[in-house]
């Protein structure tokens, strides 16, 4: 009886030693850096040119930092939230959760040299450009260690020394700023670009036309990304844009134009013979953007893929568009249920069709990179990063009264603030 209980135990012992020894053997997560080739979920819709391919080369260790970015985004916002909702953070708060693909495929094509400036929907490009977490919590909070020392709030994240210039609080205004930032890439020589981003709402803007026609004209190295989400505030796009093709916007309106063949004299040297038609027709297609494209904004490698093409492409002939085609969790600000224009359907049809953290996720596991264990632990570690920097930014103080003085006008001028009367010097500024 002994003995057929040891042969027992002995062939049970025997039979887990394999199983035993895979765990043990079993390899943690990948961190090589050899290439993958992984092709994007969907092909890229192109105007006046040929798309870029639908190859995209990438290798573990950058869609390991994919997941752990985009998981860090979107657990980042969803504790904004929270304090939101808890009064930690006032006034106005525009949430990313869903948009974290265009972020960080941007970031990957780019170097910290190239310029991006934004809407007020900024927290996640900021985290991308290598802010912190406390850095973030503490300027949502208004605390003296945000990015903006306390004085920007949700919209007015900063960091020049990594090239990113806002976060802005008017619609569209970023745009002819980004136009200039890339003049001075031009202006420097330093082969670098400029990103302007803007929202679906702000395309119908005056001054994104205006911007983009001096960009053209001027050849300038700008780079128009549209993250269109399908809805400004609560307008779905196809009820406040005629054509919500944003990335061809301009060819909607038909139009007319009597040949006039009195050409000036330096056009007129242009043309091959006879043929005017031609030369105007070609002379029309040149002058404006040549180059446009729609992006799976929710693929962050096809991201990765449209903003080098379009970096590559804008070193050489000027601006380019690129339409993100993207979508947010959470309604346009936290005043925004975000359900009284769409179903709830649809935000849950996208979260299990699209989301881009799932995506990824599912591409690491599918090339056998992590386990889905190593995963959760890794999204557990990011909490853990979350509510350590909302603590320490909890500790920041308020920004003192004296700094709303600062940062208004250039020092050393003697400026003086006046009371209602005028007749008492309230301080003077520094």
């Amino acid at each position: 009886m002994a003995l057929s209980h040891l042969k027992s135990s002995s062939s049970r012992s025997n039979l887990l030693k394999p199983l035993a020894t895979a765990f043990s053997l079993r390899r943690p997560i990948s961190t090589s850096t050899d290439p993958l080739t992984i092709e994007t979920s969907v092909p890229f819709t192109a105007h006046k040119c040929d798309p870029p391919s639908r190859t995209v080369e990438t290798n573990p260790q950058e869609l390991l930092s994919f997941f752990r970015d985009m998981a860090r985004m979107r657990r980042m916002e969803i504790a904004a939230d929270s304090l939101y909702k808890a009064k930690l953070i006032r006034g106005f708060c525009h949430l990313y959760d869903g948009q974290e693909a265009v972020a960080v495929g941007m970031e990957a094509a780019i170097t910290k040299k190239d310029s991006i400036i934004t809407a007020y929907r900024d927290h996640c490009t900021f985290l991308g450009r290598g802010g912190t977490l406390l850095e973030v919590f503490s300027e949502l909070m208004g605390r003296q260690a945000g990015c903006s020392h306390g004085k920007g709030g949700s919209m007015h994240f900063y960091k020049k020394d990594s090239g990113f210039y806002g976060g802005h609080g008017i619609v569209g205004a970023q745009v002819p700023l980004g136009c200039g930032l890339a003049f001075a890439h031009k202006y420097n020589k330093d082969d670098t670009v400029a990103f302007a981003l803007y929202g679906d709402g702000a395309a119908n803007q005056g001054q994104l036309f205006e911007a983009l026609n001096i960009s053209a004209l001027w050849d300038l190295p700008a780079i128009l990304v549209c993250e269109n989400n399908h809805y400004g505030m609560g307008t779905a796009e196809w009820r406040a844009a005629k054509n919500p093709s944003y990335y061809k916007r301009g060819d909607y309106v038909p139009g007319v134009k009597t040949l006039d063949l009195g050409f000036s004299e330096e056009f007129s040297g242009h043309l091959p013979g006879d043929s005017f038609e031609y030369a105007f027709r070609a002379w029309l297609e040149s002058v404006f953007l040549n180059e446009m494209k729609i992006v799976d904004g929710m693929d962050a490698l096809a991201v990765k893929q449209a903003c080098r093409f379009a970096k590559d492409y804008a070193l050489k002939s000027g601006p380019i568009i690129l339409e993100m085609d993207t979508y947010r969790y959470h309604g346009h600000s936290m005043s925004d249920p975000g359900s009284t224009y769409r179903t709830r359907d649809e935000i849950s049809g996208v979260r299990q069709e699209r989301d881009p953290v799932e995506r990824i996720r599912k591409l690491i596991l599918a090339h056998d990179l992590a386990t889905e264990k190593e995963l959760k632990d890794i999204e557990k570690e990011l909490r853990k990063q979350v509510d350590d920097a909302i603590a320490q930014a909890k500790e920041s103080p308020m920004p003192e009264p004296s700094e709303l003085f600062t940062n208004v006008y250039v020092k050393g001028m003697g400026v003086e603030a006046y009371g209602a009367d005028r007749k008492e010097v309230r301080a003077v500024l520094p």
